[in-house]
C-alpha cells in the first residue's frame, strides 16, 4: 500500500477512535419515546396486552401466549427459536452477530381469581394476570417493532428473550441452561411498579430484592392419648419450641443492619383435640439481600430444627424445596449498568425521573441472569393518582395503567440499541492486516 493511502487509512482510524460514532444523545434512539406514544404503536401495545390478559396462563403453561408473541413476531419479519424452556420465545434483530445483548419479559400468570370488573376481565377462573406480565410481554414487542424499523442502525444483536415461569418456577435457569443467553453481554429487565408516577423510573445499583429459599420439616415424636402425655413423645410442643427458636436466629444472630426475614407459613400436625399425633409437618420461606446471608440462614435452619428437636427427645428431618420452588438468589443489579442506565434514560426522561428504589423483601429470578451474565432490573412507575390508587401486585384487584407502555418499549429499546453502541465505542481498536486493495 502506498504512503498517501496508508496515511489517509490512519487518519481515518484517529478520527474514528477520538470521535464517538453514535451518543446517547444525538442518536436514532432519541425519538423512541415518541414513536412508541404513537397510536399505531401504542393502540397495538394495549390490544396485544388486553389479549394476553384476558387468557392467563400459568408458569410453563403460556401455549397461547406464546403463540401471540410468534404471531406478532412473524408478521415483523423477526427471527425467532420455540420453543425455549418448555414455552419460552426468543427473538432476534439486528445483524445476528455479535456483540448481543439481551432484554427479558417475564410471560407467566398467578393462580388467583380476578376482582377487578372490566371489559378485559381474565376468562379462566382462578387465574389472572396480577404482577404485570402482560404488560411486560405487550412492552418487550412494542420495543422489538421500534428496533426493527430500525434494524439497520443496529451495531449488533438485540436478543428479545419472552421467559415463562417466573412467578417461583425457574422459568430464568432453564432459559439460560437452553443456552439462549450464550455470547451476550448484558441482559435488562423491567417491572411494572404501582406506586411511582407515570414517566418516573425506580432503581438502585446493587442489592434490590432479597434471594428466596423454601423449606420443610418433619418432626416425628410418639403418639398417645392427652390425658397421659407422660407416655407420649409430644411433637407439637417439640415444634411450637423450634418456631420459637428460628425467630431467635433473626433476632440474636443476624446483623440488624442486614434485613432478613425467616418465616413459618404452614403447621399441619394432630387431628383430634384428645389426641397426640405421631408428627407435625411444618414449612417456611427465608430471604435475605446477600447470597453469604442465606447460605448462614440456610445452615442454622436445619441446625436449629434439629438440635430442637432432640432436646425434645424427637426426631427431624429438614428438606430445602428446590423442586416447585426452587432457590432464588438476591437480586443485585450491575454497578456499571446502573451508571450506563442512568445516563440513556436520564437523557430520554430527565434524572429528575430516576427515583432510588427502596429495598424489596420478595424476590425476582431475574436474579438467576444477573448470576450468569451482567444484568439490570429496574421498576417502572404507572400510578396516576388523579385517577385512582392502584392496588399492589399479587392483589385480585391489580391493575395496569397502560400508559406505561410507551415508556417502557422505549426504554428497552434505548438502553438495547445505545448499548450495542457502547461496546463498539469501548473496543480499543484492533491492529489488523489490511489487504494492500484498500
Amino acid at each position: 500500500m502506498g504512503f498517501v493511502k496508508w496515511a489517509n487509512l490512519l487518519l481515518i482510524f484517529h478520527f474514528f477512535a477520538a470521535t464517538p460514532i453514535f451518543s446517547h444523545s444525538s442518536s436514532f434512539t432519541s425519538k423512541f419515546l415518541d414513536l412508541a406514544k404513537e397510536p399505531k404503536i401504542f393502540d397495538w401495545m394495549v390490544n396485544i396486552r388486553r389479549k394476553i390478559h384476558e387468557n392467563p396462563e400459568l408458569g410453563y403453561e403460556e401455549f397461547k401466549t406464546s403463540e401471540l408473541i410468534t404471531s406478532e413476531l412473524t408478521k415483523l419479519s423477526i427471527p425467532y427459536k420455540y420453543p425455549v424452556a418448555v414455552t419460552g420465545v426468543v427473538g432476534f434483530i439486528g445483524t445476528g452477530s455479535s456483540p448481543f445483548v439481551a432484554l427479558r419479559a417475564d410471560m407467566d400468570a398467578l393462580p388467583i381469581q380476578e376482582l377487578v370488573e372490566w371489559e378485559h376481565k381474565s376468562k379462566v377462573a382462578g387465574k389472572m394476570h396480577a404482577c404485570g406480565h402482560d404488560a411486560h410481554v405487550a412492552m418487550l414487542l412494542g420495543a422489538a417493532k421500534i428496533l426493527k424499523a430500525h434494524e439497520k442502525e443496529i451495531l449488533g444483536t438485540v436478543v428479545l428473550v419472552f421467559q415463562p415461569a417466573e412467578e417461583g418456577g425457574g422459568g430464568a435457569q432453564k432459559i439460560i441452561d437452553s443456552g439462549a443467553l450464550e455470547n451476550v453481554s448484558a441482559i435488562f429487565g423491567l417491572h411494572v411498579h404501582p406506586n411511582e408516577p407515570v414517566g418516573v423510573v425506580a432503581t438502585r445499583s446493587g442489592p434490590l430484592a432479597t434471594g428466596s429459599s423454601f423449606f420443610e420439616a418433619i418432626i416425628s415424636g410418639k403418639g398417645g392419648h392427652a390425658a397421659i402425655p407422660q407416655y407420649a413423645i409430644d411433637p407439637i410442643v417439640a415444634t411450637s419450641n423450634i418456631i420459637i427458636s428460628l425467630q431467635h436466629i433473626l433476632s440474636r444472630e443476624v446483623d440488624p443492619l442486614d434485613p432478613q426475614v425467616l418465616t413459618i407459613g404452614k403447621f399441619q400436625g394432630g387431628e383430634t383435640a384428645n389426641v397426640i399425633p405421631d408428627s407435625v409437618l411444618i414449612a417456611g420461606t427465608f430471604r435475605a439481600f446477600s447470597r453469604e446471608s442465606m447460605m448462614y440462614l440456610k445452615q442454622r435452619i436445619e441446625q436449629v430444627i434439629i438440635g430442637q428437636a432432640a432436646v425434645h427427645k424427637c426426631n427431624a428431618t429438614v428438606t430445602f424445596l428446590n423442586g416447585d420452588k426452587p432457590y432464588s438468589p438476591p437480586t443485585i443489579n450491575n454497578y456499571d449498568l446502573h451508571e450506563y442506565f442512568k445516563s440513556v434514560v436520564g437523557n430520554m426522561l430527565g434524572a429528575n425521573k430516576i427515583k432510588k428504589a427502596q429495598l424489596l423483601m420478595g424476590s425476582e429470578d431475574f436474579a438467576l441472569f444477573q448470576e450468569a451474565i451482567p444484568g439490570y432490573i429496574f421498576f417502572l412507575g404507572m400510578e396516576n393518582k388523579s385517577v385512582e390508587q392502584l392496588p399492589s401486585a399479587h392483589s385480585p384487584y391489580f391493575k395496569v395503567n397502560e400508559d406505561a407502555l410507551p415508556y417502557g418499549a422505549a426504554i428497552h429499546a434505548s438502553l438495547a440499541s445505545n448499548y450495542l453502541i457502547k461496546l463498539h465505542q469501548d473496543q480499543p481498536l484492533v491492529e489488523d492486516k489490511y489487504n494492500d486493495e484498500l
